[in-house]
């Protein structure tokens, strides 16, 4: 992995050293889901799910109920329900730097390294999958009680599953 000074940009081209990776599914692949969906809705279209690699669910399953979830981020998994909301989720080492699998690519903000994971996974659900995108990545960086604090601070987000390293 590299730093920030090994990134040059301008209005024409983004540079990296060799053998660097930019990603901004920080929060992009929440962001490109809710483009669709508003996309979707303008043409009033419902009762569709949408995976940009993060949910939104239009309405319902077609076929009746919500649209069923399953989180596969450790023992036991976790089944949700999502029905016009949106659902994201991160995992700390679900992109890893090393061949060891232990740097992962949820940076420290502080150091601009990869951060020591405190968790397997962490899914958010909200209003938008942007936000819940954000929230899930960012909350990684959390202790169980600054998560649930931060989740109760903002109107309509819950966290659906915390997952632990075992």
């Amino acid at each position: 992995y590299g730093t920030w000074a090994d990134l040059h940009y301008d209005a024409s081209a983004i540079v990296m050293r060799p053998a660097m990776a930019l990603t901004l599914n920080g929060i992009a692949q929440g962001y490109i889901a809710d483009r669709i969906a508003r996309l979707f809705r303008a043409e009033g279209l419902t009762d569709i799910m949408i995976d940009t690699g993060e949910l939104h669910a239009l309405g319902g399953h077609p076929e009746g109920g919500d649209w069923p979830v399953t989180l596969d981020g450790g023992a036991p998994r976790r089944h949700i329900a999502l029905r016009d909301r949106a659902l994201a989720s991160s995992a700390p080492l679900g992109t890893v730097f090393d061949k060891a699998g232990t740097a992962g690519h949820i940076l420290d903000p502080l150091s601009g390294q990869p951060a020591q994971p405190l968790w397997r996974l962490v899914s958010v659900s909200a209003d938008s999958a942007a936000m819940a995108d954000a929230l899930s990545t960012g909350m990684c960086l959390m202790s169980a009680k600054e998560i649930h604090a931060a989740a109760a601070a903002i109107k309509g987000v819950r966290v659906v599953h915390l997952a632990t390293l075992e």
